[in-house]
């Protein structure tokens, strides 16, 4: 009986042949194409401000505040459950889209503001916020370049065990406990030392053994009080709350091209509504977040109307994306190759071929 081939996996860490492959075919760091918006209306649309942060961060902190009361007040019952669901989102999924936007620099005019909830919203959904940092600019410099982005979401072929734990955060939380405690000792790691700069090297450290001081006192106040609450509150929500996060980040550019130099073959936008906008802060107009990564969270959706003419189609709703995007991981199983050709116009640029010079996110 004859045994099938099992598909070959590229090498998707950052100092493989990938990544060597990558900078010969001057994929790295390379210039991307970018839909043409008049530089006066683009500089417009850049323009930050804090009221809208201010506004959505508030009501963040409310919800979070409420969702909570809700749950410790109910402690105990069955109907803690639904506060504690509504709690672990806004916790475990709400915190990753502002530690997004924090990062960037553009969600608040006021740079205290954005490292201040960075640094808060990296602890909830378990970045490390310097290394995420500069992994994340490297992210925007060569997206779903592999051997140079360090958060390509899932490698092909797709491991579908590893995405059902991933629903629960499970792998990442590993990883993240493993690096942390890695950290705290004083160590990093090859591929983080390829992307991290030399003089980031100390504050990854400290911020690795403030974090285990203060998980050390929420499992302290757990075994002192012998209940379950203090982790409910800090520590499992990153866990429980995070599946909305996983869908999220599985939308963004999950079977659609590699190695490519347009955001149009990489990046989708989907429409969603107010809700899911206000917990994800707008990220569901990724290409254009991608395109022009200095344009503020809430003037994205301006950004997309100047541009979509240039683009593909928008995804009507997450699950007409989802409907693309599960088919696409199945055929990945087997076929690592096969991808999404999204429609573009001939106006995209090809690797060696001279585009207008992107805007590398803020530090």
């Amino acid at each position: 009986m004859p045994h099938s081939t099992p598909p070959v996996r590229r090498d998707y860490s950052l100092t493989g042949a990938e990544a060597a492959n990558a900078v010969e075919k001057g994929l790295a760091s390379a210039n991307w194409y970018q839909c043409p918006i008049p530089r006066k209306r683009l500089k417009e649309l850049m323009q930050r401000r804090d009221g809208p942060a201010l506004r959505d961060t508030a009501l963040w902190i409310l919800a979070l505040a409420a969702t909570g009361f809700g749950g410790y007040w109910f402690w105990g019952s069955w109907a803690c459950v639904p506060f504690f669901i509504a709690y672990g989102v806004l916790y475990g999924t709400a915190s990753n889209a502002r530690w997004h936007e924090m990062g960037h620099g553009t969600a608040f005019k006021t740079r205290w503001m954005n490292d201040a909830v960075y640094q808060v919203a990296s602890f909830m959904c378990l970045f490390e916020p310097h290394v995420r940092r500069w992994s994340h600019t490297r992210h925007h410099t060569d997206t779903i370049v592999v051997g140079r982005d360090p958060e390509i979401v899932e490698p092909r072929p797709p491991s579908l065990w590893r995405m059902v734990l991933s629903l629960f955060n499970l792998p990442h939380a590993f990883n993240t406990l493993r690096s942390v405690l890695c950290h705290a000792a004083g160590r990093l790691d090859e591929q983080e030392k390829s992307f991290i700069p030399q003089s980031e090297w100390p504050s990854v450290v400290r911020t690795a053994r403030i974090w285990l001081v203060i998980y050390a006192v929420v499992i302290g106040s757990a075994l002192y009080l012998q209940s379950w609450l203090p982790l409910m509150f800090i520590g499992l929500p990153s866990l429980y709350g995070a599946w909305l996060s996983y869908l999220f980040g599985l939308s963004q550019h999950v079977g659609l091209a590699e190695d490519t130099l347009d955001h149009r073959s990489n990046s989708r936008t989907i429409y969603m509504n107010p809700l899911l906008r206000f917990v994800y802060m707008n990220m569901n107009y990724h290409l254009e977040h991608h395109m022009y990564p200095m344009v503020p969270y809430h003037a994205l959706a301006q950004l997309h109307a100047e541009i979509r003419d240039d683009c593909p189609a928008p995804y009507p709703n997450l699950l007409a994306a989802f409907e693309e995007i599960i088919p696409t991981i199945l055929k990945q199983r087997t076929d690592p190759t096969y991808f999404i050709h999204r429609s573009v116009a001939q106006t995209a640029s090809t690797p060696g071929t001279p585009a207008e010079p992107r805007v590398i996110p803020a530090n």
